[in-house]
């Protein structure tokens, strides 16, 4: 198979001695049913952000998505400014950026796959916490043993690492998925298209059917304003003043993670069998399934369930510190809030046939979990693999097997994620998770217009309207905005732990460039770079990056200052 310089596929067999390749084996349809393992992500958070908003939770979802749509038109249009790569918008993103600093560029993909990444943990945890609680009584032995191996209260109060038979089961299932995704892209797109049918069919219904029974509950929906929470645990109708804004900021915060993650459909651009045309097709179409699965579901699940009533109050010692925070039921429930209850909910929301047909909504939520552990796995892992190749990332990540599957990229993600599979509190894992991935939002939107500037006359098979660009570029601010006041609401330091954990990339990055490829990048990177004899191309944006980058670490500031 020979690649041309413009992304097309000649019928020719394969080289002796070439270098292996990513194979051209799917068109945008595989791509839209990998990427169809996105919608099951609002299973993950949809308690939490309704925890965290209260009643106003269905329209930060609806806004949520609005923001991801309009944004994901610029990641389309870089990502046919180089149909060889696959790896997703970073990696597109990261060429942009550079030009003008060569150690932002690849922050711009570590904090992309390392928000993807732990999809695999979250999704196995969720997924084996729905096998046993519907096997098993919730003070069975089974649900409640646990071997604590480490105490990271310093990190997060509570936070611990621990072997327990969520991890276990959880693990079994990263495996499967993996043994599947080893069998190339063909392989896991056939296997997710299976998936994504009996996964989405369900999602639809819990999406609909209330509406049509008439089981949503005005009252479930208004007042319009902000949850309040005091310090003892208790909530209440908020106000629009300053802790208000705070805690819309935080839902949006933990929205963004789902909502946006449709953009991983441009990962497979190197393995399209027409890139000049699947690309665009494969973010659009992903993009609207992913409007109404994240509009109708958050707004079903709302109307049914309703926010809940205090039914423990909160326990204060004799010096009125709070010893055991209150709880309540509804959405703001702790098994909603941490996801492990909400397939239980969904199971009542569609009325099929008592417990047999909970039952079975029960399964096919499962499996709608698999799907975007299938999707998280296939995306990440092309990130690592092309970032290898790129020169950001160590030099193994860049082989593959014999089906053209990145199998050490993919190890990794199983490695790192067996240990976030080990810690007691997924939510945080998901928040913290999500500072490196709207980073990664802003890097990204900002490079559409760099792009534009440094790459006046390369061809682009579909070009975003200029508007497009322009409001992706405006986003990136609402996106780190969201994060300078919005992150640690869900939980104090998880800003700092995504801050840590986004510079990480900063040593690795420095050892593999300056001291494996002695300053260098390889050469299909510095043709991406228009490099001529080790000449970089005229830096056309000037100074508008370094201010872009400089406006951006203010609004973080300042945001964070104004949080309540």
């Amino acid at each position: 198979m020979t690649i041309a310089a413009d992304g097309t596929q000649t019928a020719d067999g394969p080289v002796q001695g070439a270098p292996a390749t990513l194979e051209r084996g799917i068109d945008w349809t595989g791509a839209f049913w990998v990427a169809s393992g996105v919608p099951p992500l609002v299973l993950f958070s949809i308690g939490s952000v309704a925890a965290t908003v209260g009643k106003l939770s269905w329209i930060v979802w609806t806004a949520s998505i609005a923001m991801g749509f309009i944004q994901s038109f610029t990641y389309a249009e870089i990502a046919g400014l180089f149909p060889n790569k696959s790896g997703g918008a970073s990696v597109y993103g990261a060429i942009a950026w550079v030009r003008y600093s060569k150690l932002v560029a690849p922050v711009s993909v570590w904090c992309n796959w390392f928000a993807w990444s732990p999809v695999l943990a979250i999704g196995s945890g969720l997924a084996a916490g729905y096998i046993l609680s519907g096997l098993f009584a919730p003070n069975s032995v089974v649900n409640t043993w646990q071997l604590t191996l480490l105490d990271l209260g310093a990190v997060k109060s509570g936070l611990t690492l621990r072997i327990n038979a969520v991890f276990i089961l959880g693990a079994a299932i990263l495996l499967s998925v993996k043994t599947i995704q080893d069998g190339g892209i063909l392989r896991a797109a056939n296997t997710t298209k299976i998936l994504g049918i009996s996964a989405l069919v369900p999602l639809l219904l819990i999406g609909i059917t209330p509406i049509i029974t008439g089981d949503l509950v005005q009252a479930h929906f208004f007042p319009l304003v902000p949850l309040g929470h005091a310090a003892d645990g208790t909530v209440f109708d908020g106000t629009w003043d300053r802790q208000g804004w705070t805690v819309i900021a935080g839902g949006m915060f933990l929205a963004a993670w789902s909502t946006y993650g449709f953009e991983t459909a441009v990962c497979y651009t190197g393995e399209f069998k027409d890139p000049k045309t699947d690309t665009f097709k494969a973010i659009f179409y992903s993009g609207l399934l992913c409007v109404v699965v994240y509009t109708l579901v958050p707004f079903a699940f709302q109307g049914f369930l309703g926010l809940g009533e205090l039914v423990k109050p909160a326990v204060l010692d004799t010096h009125g510190n709070v010893v055991s925070p209150a709880e309540y039921n509804g959405m703001l429930a702790p098994d909603i809030y941490s996801g492990m209850g909400v397939a239980r909910v969904m199971a009542r929301m569609v009325h099929i046939g008592g417990s047999i047909g909970g039952a079975f909504v029960m399964v096919m939520l499962i499996l709608a979990i698999v799907l975007s552990i299938m999707t998280s796995m296939s995306g990440s892992s092309r990130t690592l693999y092309q970032a290898s190749l790129d020169g950001w990332l160590p030099k193994y990540l860049s082989k593959l097997n014999n089906h053209g599957a990145p199998s050490n990229a993919m190890l990794t993600n199983l490695g790192f994620n067996l240990l976030l599979l080990l810690m007691s509190d997924y939510v945080f894992v998901l928040a913290a998770a999500n500072v490196g991935y709207l980073i990664f939002s802003f890097l990204n939107l900002n490079s559409g217009w760099i792009h534009r500037l440094d790459r006046p006359h390369q061809t682009r098979p579909w070009r975003a309207p200029t508007w497009i660009i322009a409001a992706g570029a405006v986003l990136s601010f609402v996106n780190i905005a969201f994060v300078g006041m919005g992150a640690d609401v869900s939980g104090a330091g998880t800003l700092r732990s995504g801050l840590i954990f986004a510079a990480l990339i900063l040593p690795v990055f420095v050892y593999r460039h300056y001291f494996q490829d002695k300053g260098e990048f390889p050469a299909a990177t510095a043709e991406d770079l228009e490099m001529s004899e080790g000449v970089k191309a005229p830096r056309r944006a000037g100074i508008l990056p370094y201010v872009a980058l400089v406006a951006g670490v203010t609004v973080m500031l300042v945001t964070h200052y104004l949080a309540a």
